[in-house]
């Protein structure tokens, strides 16, 4: 019911008519589509089109997967403004109502994250146990940006202990600490 009542009225209240213009503001200040669509791991494994507004020079469709870095050159400079505010992920709210995602959960990764850690860390996949979220715990944390062993493994610390408090108390709570990044900007974020 969370997902669906708050997903509902961000979409009626706000996506309606900031996703139109941000769009714009993407396709005018960069060539390429206004929507970045990438496979991302799911619940119990299964992948899904995660959407996210383009933050990036449009790649062609055969180049390999490579995280973003800091700094990258890449991103845009209106990107960087989207993903420091974490505007880019407003989109996402159309996967939730597809129902390949909730609000708050641990944050799906790229399928070629999954495959490298998936039998390497110790209770990877049970982060896959619920839908990903939009947000959670890792990232007001500050466990976000790019990944190497330790940071995944500060990441994973976090999603098993979301998924033994989760409650709706602590969704809203999350919920509220990811808005006040929003505005107050997030140094992980690049």
């Amino acid at each position: 019911m969370f997902d669906i009542t708050l997903s509902f009225l961000i979409t009626a209240c706000i996506l309606i008519w900031i996703l139109p213009i941000l769009g714009t503001i993407v396709r005018l200040t960069s060539p390429g589509p206004a929507f970045f669509i990438q496979k991302r791991t799911g619940r119990h494994g299964r992948t899904f089109r995660c959407i996210k507004l383009r933050t990036m020079t449009a790649a062609p469709s055969s180049s390999s997967f490579k995280q973003t870095a800091m700094n990258d050159p890449r991103v845009t400079p209106f990107g960087k403004w989207l993903r420091k505010t974490n505007l880019d992920e407003l989109p996402q709210f159309i996967n939730v109502f597809m129902g390949d995602m909730s609000i708050v959960g641990p944050r799906p990764h790229a399928i070629e994250h999954d495959a490298e850690y998936w039998n390497m860390a110790p209770h990877y996949p049970k982060r896959y146990s619920v839908k990903p979220g939009i947000t959670g715990l890792a990232q007001i944390r500050g466990a976000r940006g790019i990944t190497d062993n330790d940071k995944m493994k500060r990441r994973l610390r976090y999603d098993l202990f979301y998924l033994k408090k989760a409650s709706i108390r602590v969704d809203v709570k999350i919920c509220y600490l990811t808005v006040k990044k929003m505005f107050d900007g997030d140094v992980h974020a690049w």
